[in-house]
């Protein structure tokens, strides 16, 4: 049974996972999409997202709160340039995004051994997807109920004068 054990092992030990997702979140950080198969993908994306919400600017006010974090994500990623990329554009870009940094999007299997193969990119540094898209207003929606109340605007009737019927 498998109780309790919430993530892919991927068929490795722990020294060689830790490195392989380190690896994998430099090479994504540097080139802003890999491809991969589905199983790494989705392991990394678990292993990235709390990276990218640690260097957000706004969880970085202080220069204590910033080192502190840059400390905790150069443990995982053991990169000085994937760091300093990481805590300059790309937390720059997704800093108004409240989670959801990355997009899986698969690609069908590979030829050599039919392994399920996916697409792992940073969400905003696709220009495809949200050239289309205006941007959006970023309102948030409290579950109290407290919502605006719809005030009846009374309808202002037009009425014309003997100088606009002669015109």
């Amino acid at each position: 049974m498998r109780h309790g054990k919430k993530f892919n092992h991927l068929g490795r030990t722990a020294a060689h996972r830790k490195a392989m997702l380190a690896n994998m979140a430099c090479s994504l950080i540097e080139h802003k999409r890999i491809n991969t198969t589905v199983a790494k993908a989705k392991a990394l994306k678990q292993f990235i997202e709390p990276l990218i919400t640690k260097a957000k600017t706004e969880n970085n006010q202080t220069t204590e709160k910033g080192t502190h974090n840059r400390r905790i994500v150069f443990s995982n990623l053991r990169s000085k340039y994937a760091i300093t990329e990481l805590f300059g554009t790309v937390a720059e870009k997704v800093g108004e995004r409240p989670g959801g940094y990355t997009r899986i999007i698969k690609l069908g299997n590979r030829l050599g051994d039919n392994a399920d193969m996916a697409m792992i990119e940073l969400v905003d540094f696709n220009e495809l997807y949200n050239a289309g898209k205006p941007a959006k207003k970023t309102t948030r929606r409290s579950r109290r109920g407290g919502g605006k109340k719809v005030e009846a605007a009374a309808p202002v009737a037009e009425t014309k004068t003997a100088d606009d019927s002669e015109e």
